[in-house]
């Protein structure tokens, strides 16, 4: 019996563990600012007052764009951004679907964005590209909706 106990609190430590080191379900401003890859992408959600829309019950897809896609973005450009809220608002939120789409619900046609705008979604096999960028990490779910991983800063039509 004793052998029965010590069997039942190894099981329970381990079933701790487990869920100790799996982040609880947060919504996605949340999940998104636990992503080392996506610092800049965080910064100027902060920066646009994006994060209560991605705090909101959704459901929400977002294509995020790395830390290297902001790389290749000319600095000029982003201080701009910086400079124009409105601007960078509108920006961003051209990469916001107001739709819970994973990766593998992808159809390739147009998707209305939360700028209005639409973008081209494809997906062929595995690979899956909004715009000209293609999706580096995907379906990271959160609570309100579902993230992916960009390799491109998208830019909305000029109207």
């Amino acid at each position: 019996m004793n052998q029965l106990y010590r069997l039942a609190a190894a099981a329970l430590a381990c079933l701790l563990a487990a869920c100790a080191s799996t982040p609880a379900p947060a919504r996605l401003a949340d999940t998104l600012a636990r992503n080392p890859q996506l610092s800049t992408f965080n910064r100027l959600v902060q920066q646009a007052g994006l994060q209560e829309q991605l705090r909101a019950a959704g459901p929400l897809t977002v294509f995020a764009p790395s830390d290297e896609a902001f790389k290749a973005v000319p600095a000029k450009t982003l201080d701009a951004l910086a400079a124009n809220p409105a601007e960078l608002k509108a920006v961003l939120s051209y990469h916001l679907l107001n739709a819970k789409l994973a990766a593998a619900d992808v159809q390739t046609g147009n998707a209305k964005t939360v700028q209005g705008a639409p973008v081209a979604l494809a997906r062929a096999g595995e690979f899956v590209t909004v715009e000209d960028a293609m999706v580096q990490q995907a379906d990271i779910m959160a609570t309100n909706g579902v993230a992916h991983v960009i390799d491109r800063v998208l830019t909305p039509p000029k109207k």
